[in-house]
């Protein structure tokens, strides 16, 4: 009978941004041109792997797929973001929520499980470098990129479900200007114990475990080159796996802003990781690997060759 007499919402509010209503417009200008910066960075960087045939190598193959992951991740927060500045409008509605949920959800997860395989190709390609194309073969490559895409696609589609199960009354006002998950359970009036077990058993599953395999890869790489006699064969080594550990300290300094910062803070850190992340990652590795760096200027340069 309680149940009967609360009342169900339709949409929720997200005022992320509710508290600088003069910036506006400044956000509005800052957020598209990061947005589309991501996009430019992040389809170059395709065109250049599908387009180049000598990137046509494990640790590329993972960077293609890192990049669409980066494409995908802004997308299910921005453009809806962008709207709601320009249009004034604060509202989404309730299955539009879930849906922005998963799929922020998923995207995040894919980018956690694709640096730890990066890391584990680092690892195979310094430490055990005769044997790396044995090791790393083409259906050892997919599996590493399929498994995770199949876990990215159920662990979200759970929390999903067991949400459509949750009764919304009448507070729908979420402080963040997307629908994450650790926002609206708050808001729900029925029992969310379930929920939040859950919540803390993805976190420690998906992203403690690799963060600790990602340490391990980086000890074995530590104690590999620290054997190397000279000094610049140490650095020549390093430089290798140098702008994947960039990637590695920026998105877990970003993931530990969003989930240990305060309520006040939690909207930058979350920018920071939605946002910002994506769009550096491939400025990242273009500017740091020499490869990629050859094949963007040919791309480049042919599409000058086009427009003349």
């Amino acid at each position: 009978m309680e149940r009967q007499n609360q009342t169900s919402i339709s949409e929720f509010l997200l005022l992320g941004f509710s508290s600088w209503p003069e910036q506006q417009e400044l956000f509005f200008a800052l957020f598209l041109c990061l947005y589309l910066a991501g996009l430019f960075g992040n389809i170059l960087i395709l065109l250049a792997i599908s387009s180049d045939h000598r990137l046509h190598s494990p640790m590329y193959f993972f960077l293609a797929n890192l990049s669409v992951v980066d494409l995908c991740l802004p997308s299910s927060t921005v453009p809806k973001m962008l709207l709601d500045i320009q249009t004034h409008t604060q509202s989404i509605s309730y299955p539009g929520c879930l849906v922005q949920m998963y799929f922020c959800m998923m995207f995040a997860n894919m980018d956690n499980f694709l640096l730890t395989v990066m890391a584990y190709d680092r690892y195979v390609a310094i430490c055990h470098p005769l044997r790396y194309s044995t090791i790393m073969t083409q259906h050892l490559c997919i599996s590493l990129v399929g498994g995770p895409w199949v876990i990215a696609f159920l662990n979200p589609l759970l929390h999903t479900l067991m949400m459509t199960h949750l009764h919304f009354c009448s507070n729908n006002v979420i402080h963040h200007f997307f629908c994450d998950i650790n926002a609206l359970l708050p808001l729900s009036c029925s029992d969310t114990s379930l929920n939040q077990f859950l919540v803390l058993a993805v976190v420690g599953l998906i992203f403690v475990v690799p963060s600790v395999c990602i340490l391990a890869s980086y000890s074995l790489i530590i104690s590999a080159v620290m054997k190397i006699p000279s000094v610049k064969g140490k650095f020549k080594v390093f430089s290798t796996c140098g702008s994947h550990l960039a990637l590695v300290i920026l998105f877990y300094g970003a993931i530990t802003g969003v989930y240990m910062s305060s309520s006040s803070n939690n909207t930058a850190a979350s920018i920071i990781f939605m946002v910002i992340v994506p769009v550096v990652n491939p400025f990242i590795y273009s500017l740091r690997n020499n490869e990629l760096k050859r094949a963007l200027k040919e791309i480049l340069g042919q599409s000058k060759i086009f427009s003349q």
